[in-house]
């Protein structure tokens, strides 16, 4: 089977869901919506900038011109709503390329990962063409309705889908709210196309948790994770615990996360991390007691399936989403992501309960393995892309 997958091929959940399909043998070609890097696995990789992609997006290790990123990083609510505004009406200049390349390669499937704008390109995709949409968690909530333009291209791809795939089952329903028929097929199947436990525990095996306690942050800068919340609550847990330290994946270097940390004199406990690999982001839970992720949209966060699976006890923002893994106050805690009092009080009531976190990390790494396990998700996997006719 040809497979021709629309995605970001920067993206770390594309590179592993490619992973993923690899021992099927499947003949893979990737049209990426950014420029990246060669991929392990492909049969050939085209490029077609969707949105901005050719300026550079927010998301660092691609290339992109310095300017650009830190104009992004700067005014990252006004670049997100220049994206939805004008996004939409720049994919028309591509549809032509991306029906020479359907003509060229012949796919027996057409895979879009995210509605916005993989997947707003994929609805010109011919009918003889089987196309599957992918969802992840804010496709609905945070881009479908933030322009009249968004929301009819929204319905458009959903309308032209003949299946679906979905990181939550709420996104499922969401999808039938937008267009989807509930009559076509859809499976709910991590984003990054499951999680390879043993993997990661191989690389974190003999790493100990650091003493004094360590709380990572894993999201990085984006628009809708509450990262002011997150640095106004580290004060406030230090006035408890004043040696906890406080870890910032790919937050090096950005202003608006030094800014904070200058204003609130916290530099001694706040470490800023660049861009790093997947292997090294493991590395630092298997260190941590504590991950916190207070995003206000979400489906099922890579980093979040994967700090549960390496025994890291999460925090998250009490979203419908999240309720699907995290069952508040025993494998977890849920919080207001805009109250910093709540998030730094379950910081403190994680870090200070060793007996939570150690029946935790035993349910997490339980949970992981049957409901996000890579084996089972490429069983599901293949058995739908199968079906498909």
């Amino acid at each position: 089977m040809k497979l021709l997958l629309i995605a970001d091929g920067r993206s770390p959940i594309t590179r592993r869901w490619i992973a993923m399909l690899k021992p099927l043998n499947y003949k893979l070609v990737l049209v990426s919506s950014y420029p990246c890097e060669p991929i392990d696995g492909l049969q050939k990789l085209y490029v077609l900038p969707l949105a901005f992609a050719s300026q550079g997006g927010s998301q660092a290790g691609t290339g992109t011109k310095n300017i650009i990123k830190q104009m992004v990083s700067r005014f990252r609510p006004l670049a997100q709503r220049l994206r939805h505004l004008l996004g939409p009406w720049m994919l028309s200049g591509h549809v032509g390329e991306y029906l020479e390349i359907l003509t060229s390669e012949k796919p027996d499937r057409v895979h879009a990962f995210r509605i916005p704008f993989e997947g707003m390109l994929a609805a010109s995709t011919p009918p003889e063409y089987p196309l599957i949409l992918s969802t992840w968690g804010n496709d609905f909530t945070l881009h479908a309705s933030s322009t009249g333009r968004m929301e009819t291209m929204t319905r458009k791809a959903l309308r032209r889908a003949d299946a679906l795939m979905s990181d939550t089952q709420c996104d499922c329903q969401r999808a039938q709210q937008w267009g989807f028929d509930p009559q076509k097929p859809c499976l709910v199947v991590p984003g990054n196309g499951g999680t390879d436990v043993d993997e990661l525990v191989v690389i974190t095996r003999g790493i100990q948790h650091t003493d004094p306690p360590q709380v990572i942050n894993p999201r990085g800068l984006r628009s809708y994770v509450r990262t002011d919340t997150f640095f106004k609550a580290i004060p406030l847990v230090l006035s408890k615990m004043p040696e906890v330290q406080f870890v910032c994946a790919s937050m090096e270097g950005q202003p608006e996360a030094h800014n904070w940390v200058d204003l609130l004199g916290i530099q001694k406990n706040v470490r800023f991390l660049p861009y790093v690999s997947q292997p090294e982001l493991w590395c630092e839970y298997a260190k941590s007691q504590v991950m916190v992720s207070n995003s206000t949209h979400d489906g099922s966060p890579n980093s979040l399936l994967e700090a549960m699976a390496i025994g890291c006890f999460p925090i998250c923002g009490d979203i419908q989403s999240i309720h699907e893994w995290i069952s508040d106050g025993e494998n977890g805690l849920l919080v207001d992501p805009a109250n910093p009092t709540t998030l730094s009080n379950a910081i403190l009531q994680a870090l200070e309960n060793t007996e939570l976190r150690s029946a935790a990390a035993k349910r997490n790494a339980q949970v992981i393995r049957e409901k996000a396990g890579i084996e089972a998700a490429r069983v599901k996997v293949k058995e739908f892309y199968e079906r498909l006719v």
